[in-house]
């Protein structure tokens, strides 16, 4: 009851931070319609509570795979999630050659587990189990619609706030000598709007992966299988980027390990908790849980 009434308060203050932000970057791109903006909000609230998972899912190109199309996976998602006590969830395939994963969906009933292809050919079974218990966890925890509504409207404020950067760019000509200091305020704006939208992200997606690991490995059984799924995968990923994601950059977040390559200042705004942190805490519940052997 505890963990349900965390992420509701959760979900309430994350949509109202970017609700609020979307409202301000409308505002500034149409002043005298920021009445619009607001009810737009509203509707990309609801819509984002019904649909985030469905919209996620075709931002990312995912699609489903049939019954029979990959059994040993079917089997795999299967019994964790009978481990987990979670119905078993759809489960969608990213042609990608980039190892990566995420879940998404409204409640356990509408759970879904989306892999890329890359991710099926890097990690062996038992550190693939490791990967999908882990996405289970995220399902079992409740915490996915957060993320699903976050990377959604996260997406409409950097699109809104592009719309106010080429806006200030192609009318500069005209309002520099009225208003020399609206152009560079818009442009101000549209940089400063998605790094907002992505620290309020940022606030809780490091602590919803961290509890993912934790309950992951519980699910399966064995943190260091975890562990090592996660040192391949930061290693996939700064050699292979996700090509969808360039599409979504918003929808990072999902993903089990960081997407989006980046030094030292780009780590600052990464929204997932470092690798190596990961791995140590996962190391750890090693000597208390018992391992489970491969077969």
């Amino acid at each position: 009851m505890k963990a349900s009434v965390v992420n509701q308060l959760k979900t309430v203050a994350l949509l109202g931070g970017l609700t609020a932000l979307l409202v301000v970057v409308g505002g500034a791109l149409a002043p005298a319609q920021l009445w619009l903006f607001g009810a737009i909000a509203v509707v990309i609230n609801l819509v984002s509570y019904f649909f985030s998972d469905r919209i996620v899912l075709t931002m990312n190109r995912a699609r489903p795979i049939g019954p029979g199309d990959d059994p040993a996976l079917e089997r795999m998602v299967a019994e964790l999630a009978g481990k987990a006590g979670i119905p078993v969830p759809r489960i969608y395939v990213i042609h990608d050659a980039a190892p990566n994963a995420f879940a998404t969906g409204r409640n356990p009933k509408k759970g879904v587990v989306a892999v890329t292809t890359g991710i099926r050919q890097l990690l062996t079974e038992r550190e693939l189990r490791g990967v999908i218990a882990h996405e289970l966890a995220h399902i079992r925890n409740r915490d996915i619609l957060v993320a699903s509504v976050a990377a959604m409207i996260a997406s409409v404020v950097s699109f809104v706030a592009t719309a106010i950067q080429w806006g200030a760019l192609l009318g500069s000509g005209r309002d520099d000598r009225d208003n020399p200091g609206g152009v560079v305020g818009a442009l101000a704006l549209a940089i400063v709007a998605p790094i907002a939208a992505t620290v309020i992200q940022l606030a809780i997606s490091r602590s919803r992966e961290y509890l993912a690991d934790a309950t992951g490995a519980r699910i399966a059984g064995d943190p260091l299988a975890l562990a090592s799924a996660l040192a391949k995968l930061e290693r996939g990923n700064a050699r292979i980027p996700l090509h969808t994601l360039g599409d979504s950059p918003a929808t990072a977040s999902l993903f089990i390990c960081a997407p989006l390559s980046g030094g030292s200042v780009a780590s600052w705004f990464s929204t997932h908790p470092p690798i190596a942190e990961r791995i140590r805490r996962l190391q750890a519940m090693a000597t208390e849980l018992p391992v489970r052997r491969a077969a």
